[in-house]
């Protein structure tokens, strides 16, 4: 699923992010786990980085999701979607902020879409509210049902994901919290 913002946003600001930590692309390539190459196609806006490409980015540089989006505007309306495939939207309600260390986003799943996450940062909690129709979410080797108005809350620094499996819309929230001590944004 790839994430469509205007102007290479998410180039700018990982190219921020390299020149704040003084690192080459094949240092951040060797902490992201991303290839050098690929890297540099984001950063000059040739390639958009799928939503797991930008977890293990973010993972490398020790930094929250919503850092890549840069400053989105926040004037208590839902943002625009940065739709990714057909398949799946997310949404940032509220970008990472340093007093929390948390970052909301909002996700629709299409019906009987499918989406696993990588592994995040050691100590990343996830909380997962349903808001409308129901949904499955995948932590330690096992699948979960959720319905509307249910939630939970998990360690997300093993591998997860989350599934639709109805002929309806899934919509929930993510609530990321950074509880680890992982750097934050400067």
């Amino acid at each position: 699923m790839k994430i469509s913002l205007p102007h290479n946003i998410i180039g700018l600001q990982l190219k921020s992010a390299r020149s704040n930590k003084s690192w080459s692309l094949d240092t951040a390539s060797k902490h992201t786990g991303v290839s050098k190459a690929m890297l540099g196609q984001i950063e000059r806006g040739e390639s958009s980085p799928t939503v797991s490409k930008l977890w293990e980015i973010a993972n490398g540089f020790e930094l929250p999701l919503t850092y890549f989006f840069g400053e989105l505007a926040t004037n208590n309306t839902l943002p625009e979607k940065l739709i990714t495939e057909q398949s799946i939207a997310i949404a940032t309600l509220f970008p990472f902020d340093p007093k929390t260390k948390s970052e909301i986003f909002l996700l629709t799943l299409e019906p009987l879409h499918q989406h696993m996450s990588v592994p995040h940062n050691t100590g990343v909690i996830e909380h997962l509210i349903v808001i409308e129709g129901e949904m499955e979410y995948y932590i330690n080797n096992q699948w979960h049902h959720l319905k509307q108005g249910e939630f939970v809350k998990f360690n997300a620094d093993v591998e997860h994901g989350y599934r639709n499996l109805s002929d309806k819309k899934t919509t929930f929230h993510n609530m990321i919290f950074y509880t680890g001590e992982e750097k934050q944004p400067t």
